[in-house]
């Protein structure tokens, strides 16, 4: 018989990639044991729009993943990101029966909190509680066993579009994959890339992905503040192919190569080669042209971010400063200019906390898929799954052979 093991996977929806990641639990922690990317086709801005080509897609990432972890996948954590993501706080009050508070009185209290005037098209993702207060007295994390006559909850709510998170586990289940939960992708990110200091002094988590960058704001290790903007590493990627008149691929490649957000980094006799379009022959570029592009697009984007840590109100709370994430964080001098843009400490998330396969998804990339196994493990219950033996693999290849010609 093969062994038993409890099993954990994040699937990171991407606009530019869909990732799967496998995580054991060991009495250690996690140790990664598969790993499976595969270019994201049906996606845009974090939302389905082509249901075919998303589930080809989660299908081609998660057979890869389970190549390398020698498993079978049947559930995952899914990541939900995208403009249709909102979020509020809300407070909850409620008495205790008993003088002394149980856990019914706490979701009791994170239930009253989440009631308020909902849209029809909108559903409830996280009710994430900020402290308990019980009796006037403030700041409490856990109030379970506590003397009391009330109870209240500060609580932050972050709601989505039905029918973009119905869309995403659609997707899953057509490529016969249960949606353990859905979960908000900078949550998610900041669980594997932020460490307990930084949520408890004050931290801004920018997840810089393909279509979307999300924003989350943390203290007092509860997350304060949360909101996604419409723009991300795909928006570079067009302005370099607009700016120096080449396809989309080529422009990527090109960015991926000589990509650069400071100007001072480059020097100005540097040139590139630049692939043209319709059958003409590649041009001679000066670096310094594509530095420029891409720096006007960053320095957009890192706005908009400082516009909306104002309009939190935490932006001065920001004691432990900014982490970047996501693929755009790979960008070269793109922590120098945030630094610059916001005039605090910036560095570069990565996931770390992890065994196994560590070494391999210690890369920004992976900051949504593998934050997604920790939320599993610490909010789920893991899943056991026996590894297949090589003999009941090439039973059901065959099986969905005969399916085919029958």
């Amino acid at each position: 018989m093969g062994r038993k093991e409890e099993l954990i996977v994040g699937l990171d929806l991407g606009t530019t990639k869909i990732c799967a990641v496998v995580g054991e639990v060991t009495p250690e922690g996690i140790d990664i044991v598969g790993v499976g990317t595969y270019p994201s086709v049906g996606m845009r801005g974090g939302v389905v729009v082509n249901i075919e080509q998303t589930v080809n897609s989660i299908r081609k990432a998660v057979e890869e993943a389970e190549l390398m972890a020698g498993c079978e996948i049947s559930s995952v954590y899914a990541g939900v990101a995208g403009t249709h993501v909102q979020s509020l706080n809300s407070h909850g009050v409620i008495a205790i029966k008993s003088r002394e508070v149980t856990q019914a009185d706490i979701e009791r209290v994170l239930d009253a909190g989440k009631t308020i005037a909902m849209p029809y098209d909108r559903q409830i993702l996280h009710v994430l509680p900020q402290q308990y207060i019980v009796d006037d007295q403030e700041g409490i994390q856990d109030p379970l066993g506590m003397s009391g006559v009330r109870l209240e909850a500060k609580v932050h709510i972050i709601t989505g579009a039905i029918s973009a998170v119905q869309n995403i586990i659609k997707c899953c289940e057509k490529a016969d994959l249960m949606v353990q939960d859905a979960v908000l992708e900078s949550l998610a990110s900041s669980e594997s890339v932020l460490d307990v200091d930084e949520k408890h002094l004050g931290v801004g988590l920018v997840d810089m992905g393909g279509g979307t960058t999300d924003v989350a704001i943390f203290q007092d290790h509860a997350i304060r503040y949360s909101c996604v903007v419409g723009l991300g590493g795909n928006h570079i990627t067009s302005d370099i192919s607009v700016g120096l008149r080449t396809s989309i691929d080529e422009a990527e490649k090109i960015k991926r190569k000589y990509g650069c957000a400071m100007l001072d980094w480059v020097n100005p006799q540097d040139v590139i080669e630049v692939g043209s379009v319709g059958g003409q022959k590649p041009r001679q570029l000066a670096q310094s042209i594509l530095t420029e592009i891409i720096a006007a697009r960053v320095e957009e984007i890192l706005k908009i971010v400082e516009w909306e840590l104002v309009r939190s109100g935490y932006i001065e709370s920001l004691h432990a400063g900014l982490v970047l994430t996501g693929g755009v964080a790979l960008l070269p001098g793109i922590k120098e200019l945030a630094e610059k843009a916001f005039d605090m400490p910036v560095r570069i998330g990565v996931p770390y906390s992890f065994h196994g396969l560590g070494d391999v998804v210690k890369n920004p990339i992976y900051a949504t898929a593998t934050g997604l196994i920790l939320y599993g493990w610490k909010h789920g219950s893991p899943v056991v799954r026996e590894k297949p033996k090589l003999l009941n693999r090439v039973i059901e290849t065959m099986k969905g052979w005969f399916r085919e010609f029958w």
